[in-house]
C-alpha cells in the first residue's frame, strides 16, 4: 500500500498547524516547513478546508488554523477523506474503470475490503493529538518561530 502525495502533504499540514495551535499560519511557511511547493500546499489546504480541518481566513493577517481540537481529528478520519476518490485497487474502480476479467469471481477483493477496513479502524484510534503531544522533534521542526 502506498499514501498518496496529497494525503502525505494534508498530515504534515495538519500536524504543522497542531503544533503553532492557536496561531493562523501561513501556506508558505507550512509548504517550507514541510517541504513542498505553495501550490501544491494550496491545493491540500482547500481539501482540508472543504472537509472542514482547517480554517482558512483571507487578507493581510489571514492564514489558516486547525477548525477544530486535535483531539477531535483522527488520522483515519483524514485518510477516508483524501482517500476515498483513490481506488486501492482497480477492482475498487468504478464499472467503467474497471477491466479486470476476474472481477466476478476472485476472493483477492473480499480480502483487501477487510483488510482495508482494519486499516482505518487502526488509523481511527490515533487523534493529531496523539500525534504532537509530547513530540519534541517534531515541535522544534514545526514550531512557528
Amino acid at each position: 500500500m502506498r499514501l498518496t502525495t496529497r494525503t502525505n502533504i494534508a498530515m504534515r499540514a495538519l500536524m504543522y498547524c497542531a503544533v503553532n495551535s492557536g496561531r493562523i499560519v501561513r501556506k508558505s511557511d507550512i509548504a517550507t516547513a514541510c517541504n513542498t511547493s505553495e501550490n501544491h500546499m494550496a491545493q491540500v489546504i482547500n481539501a482540508l478546508s472543504r472537509h472542514g480541518l482547517l480554517k482558512t481566513t483571507r487578507g493581510r493577517h489571514g492564514g489558516v488554523t486547525l477548525d477544530r481540537p486535535p483531539a477531535e481529528i483522527s488520522v483515519g478520519q483524514v485518510f477516508r477523506k483524501l482517500e476515498a476518490h483513490t481506488p486501492f485497487a482497480e477492482c475498487f474502480a468504478a464499472q467503467e474503470d474497471n477491466t479486470c476479467p476476474l472481477l466476478g469471481c476472485c476472493k483477492l477483493r473480499d480480502a483487501l475490503s477487510v483488510a482495508l477496513g482494519e486499516f482505518y479502524r487502526s488509523l481511527d484510534k490515533i487523534s493529531l493529538a496523539d500525534l504532537v503531544k509530547d513530540n519534541a522533534p517534531l515541535e522544534e521542526a514545526l514550531l512557528l518561530r
